[in-house]
């Protein structure tokens, strides 16, 4: 098999850029979108309002209190399913293995293209280019031999950038890598890694994949992988699954379950995406929900709903309720799904992390 070449295309702070494109005005203030009122929740901003420390996720008021003059404007989904279907459809005028991940990034395969002289590099750049002039949006890239590394290098110059990682580059990018870097790898499995000396992959791979195992079992082997730029995974642009899901981890927990409910728009319609991308999916059969607490705990309740043809925020609100008993527990990880009635959909699992 002849080595990989996949590009990591994500749209740079996706719907604020959005807003910025359709209002000139938004261009030179740090802007958030959704965080109005008190219990509202930053969905995203952009990066004049990073500067100030605000983040997704993030309650409104402690947004505004990092940046007093933050401006706010309601997320209108619509408009960026829009936007997303334009982007999706440049990436596929390149080739047909593109894996959505959610509205605003992707992986494609492009290891037998043949534009661009065959260059993953030139592509990846031609892609840029495109979609900054005929969608009127920055996108960062990242260009690699395996999906791990690809969207570590998308991530490694934002905003609109494009990093490399050539076959030649990897074992020397790998070992300098932060293991903060990996994925999977939160502030607990970090801080279990620092305890045993581990602070870049370098340092793992010295560990060797018998520690890692013993230490952290299953994911200790994903670990020793990852350590040495490894990843088989393909570019999956269909696949059998029973069940299509979106999960988002969030870099700070969402503080309540009023916090929860502003979040859950944006999951729905990256599941709808995902949902709408294939043809000829069985039947909805039940519905489900997923949360993780701040302490780790994790508790999920699905529900038959037979007559949902595409879920809406409404469909799953009263899960939300039935699950959520302590309203001001702080959430890390929440998540929506689908199952069907038989295993024969053409879709995939999704999993977020932000």
């Amino acid at each position: 098999m002849s080595q990989r070449k996949i590009i990591h295309v994500d749209c740079d702070c996706f719907y604020a850029a959005v807003e910025m494109r359709d209002d000139p005005t938004l261009r030179d203030v740090p802007l958030a979108v959704g965080g109005a009122g008190g219990r509202g929740v930053v969905t995203t901003c952009n990066y004049r309002a990073r500067a100030f420390g605000v983040r997704s996720a993030m309650p409104g008021s402690e947004a505004r209190r990092l940046c007093p003059g933050l401006v706010t404007v309601p997320p209108d989904m619509s408009k960026y399913r829009a936007v997303s279907r334009q982007v999706m459809d440049i990436l596929r005028e390149l080739t047909d293995l593109v894996e959505p991940l959610s509205l605003d990034e992707a992986f494609l395969d492009v290891t037998e293209v043949t534009d661009c002289r065959g260059s993953g590099t030139l592509m990846a750049r031609h892609l840029r280019e495109r979609i900054l002039r005929e969608v009127g949006i920055t996108v960062s890239a990242g260009v690699a031999p395996n999906k791990f590394l690809a969207k570590i290098a998308s991530d490694w110059e934002k905003p609109d950038g494009l990093f490399v990682i050539t076959p030649e580059q990897v074992p020397e990018f790998v070992r300098e890598l932060p293991v903060e870097k990996l994925f999977g790898v939160g502030r607990v499995t970090a801080s279990k890694l620092h305890d045993l000396g581990v602070a870049t992959c370098g340092d793992m791979q010295g560990l060797g994949a018998d520690r890692l195992v013993e230490r952290f079992g299953k994911q200790g082997y994903r670990l020793h992988e990852m350590a040495h730029g490894r990843d088989d995974r393909p570019v999956v642009v269909s696949r059998i699954a029973k069940s299509v899901s979106v999960e988002r981890t969030f870099s700070q927990d969402l503080p309540d379950k009023t916090a929860c409910q502003t979040v859950m728009p944006a999951l729905v319609e990256d599941l709808k995406v995902r949902l709408s991308r294939k043809s000829g999916r069985k039947p909805i059969h039940k519905l489900f929900i997923k949360i993780r607490y701040s302490d780790f705990s994790t508790h999920t309740l699905e529900r038959v709903r037979d007559q949902v043809a595409e879920p809406t925020v409404s469909d799953y609100q009263p899960l939300l309720d039935e699950l959520v008993t302590d309203v001001e527990r702080p959430v890390r990880l929440l998540g929506v799904g689908v199952r069907f009635r038989n295993d024969e959909s053409p879709v995939t699992q999704l999993r977020l992390f932000e």
